[in-house]
């Protein structure tokens, strides 16, 4: 009887300990994003998403074979829903990406890439909790297989040219400022032609 008296006591103290940790870690970051995660947290983090993912999705394979095709699906899909958080390059270096906290990873650092296809799949559709990921599933086929086409195109990120970069400008989405922008100058230069 004393030993367990003395188990329950050491857990709580453990437990006392952590939450004091926890508030004192909380007091001294405060809720803010502008600081990066520490390496403690952002392991925390990693472990926290890989026990999330069921394994059963862990191990599933992407179904849809690579080819040129598939990669420029992906590309297009990544530069009108993905890059402004993400960049065009994968590199998450944009205002989005950068506000959030954690920031958007860098996808062609092993971190992303060494995840499985599954792994990938899951977090597109499912989205990660806390952080800035939503989930995208529509739970379509035709949605799932856009979110293959995104795997196999995020695994080619590391390889990605300048040409395939210029491209995925002209898909990222416009704010309505440039539209507007851009239909003050064509009223501007049509003003004077006839009609």
């Amino acid at each position: 009887m004393r030993a367990i008296s003395h188990l329950l006591l050491g857990l709580v103290l453990a437990a006392v300990i952590l939450v004091a940790a926890g508030l004192v870690y909380l007091k001294s970051t405060g809720l803010s994003t502008r600081g990066e995660p520490g390496r403690i947290e952002a392991s925390l983090a990693r472990s926290a998403r890989s026990m999330a993912i069921p394994s059963s999705a862990r191990a599933q394979p992407n179904p849809i074979p690579v080819s040129a095709d598939v990669i420029a699906e992906g590309m297009a899909h990544y530069a009108d829903h993905c890059a402004m958080c993400h960049a065009n390059d994968g590199s998450g270096k944009t205002e989005m990406g950068q506000g959030l906290y954690p920031r958007a990873p860098d996808m062609r650092l092993p971190t992303t890439q060494d995840l499985s296809d599954g792994e990938l799949f899951y977090v597109i559709e499912h989205g990660i909790r806390f952080t800035g990921m939503p989930g995208w599933g529509t739970g379509t086929a035709a949605g799932e297989q856009a979110s293959w086409q995104l795997v196999h195109f995020m695994r080619h990120l590391p390889k990605l040219t300048p040409a395939e970069l210029d491209a995925m400008k002209d898909r990222n989405p416009r704010s309505p400022q440039e539209i507007r922008l851009e239909l003050e100058e064509e009223r501007f230069l049509n003003e004077g032609a006839p009609q």
